[in-house]
């Protein structure tokens, strides 16, 4: 690979990273806890994304790409420490959305704190809905069919709806 070659993928690289910054934030924030803070989930996360990044062949949108890469770099890690043993304690909501303004209301730090506790794929589905991801790039991008995805977020938001009620 040529040197101006290797700087206009950089700089490709770093403009995704730029422009999908938010989608990897609350992917992270969904999968923290103790034994994976969201820096250490962050960096993983790119790291995977820059790995991968020269066989991107433009199948796809860059969030997409980006979503796809944060929600295996995310699960992959918990299923390595749940081989290991590991255990999971979440932190503190206010923690796992350092992204999100500290003036959260009430009921949008309510609906975080049951999202993260769906398991793990039920949280990539309802965080790709709530982006108003298309039915379509959310079963790309979790490898799901398109009627999969319909009928698992709609028993999604009843069980969000049943937790509520609790």
């Amino acid at each position: 690979m040529n040197r101006q070659h290797r700087t206009e993928q950089e700089r490709d690289f770093i403009r995704m990273i730029r422009e999908n910054e938010r989608i990897i934030y609350k992917v992270c924030s969904l999968y923290t806890s103790d034994d994976f803070p969201m820096e250490d989930l962050y960096q993983e996360t790119v790291l995977n994304l820059w790995k991968a990044f020269p066989r991107f062949r433009n199948e796809s949108s860059y969030s997409t790409y980006v979503y796809r890469v944060a929600l295996n770099t995310c699960i992959s890690g918990m299923r390595r420490d749940s081989r290991r043993g590991g255990q999971k304690a979440p932190l503190a909501l206010a923690e796992e959305l350092a992204f999100e303004p500290d003036s959260l209301e009430e009921d949008l730090r309510e609906m975080y704190s049951l999202i993260h506790r769906l398991k793990k794929l039920e949280r990539s589905l309802i965080l790709l809905w709530l982006e108003e991801r298309p039915y379509q790039e959310i079963a790309e991008i979790t490898g799901l069919s398109l009627c999969n995805v319909a009928t698992k977020l709609k028993r999604i938001k009843e069980k969000l709806v049943k937790m509520s009620n609790q």
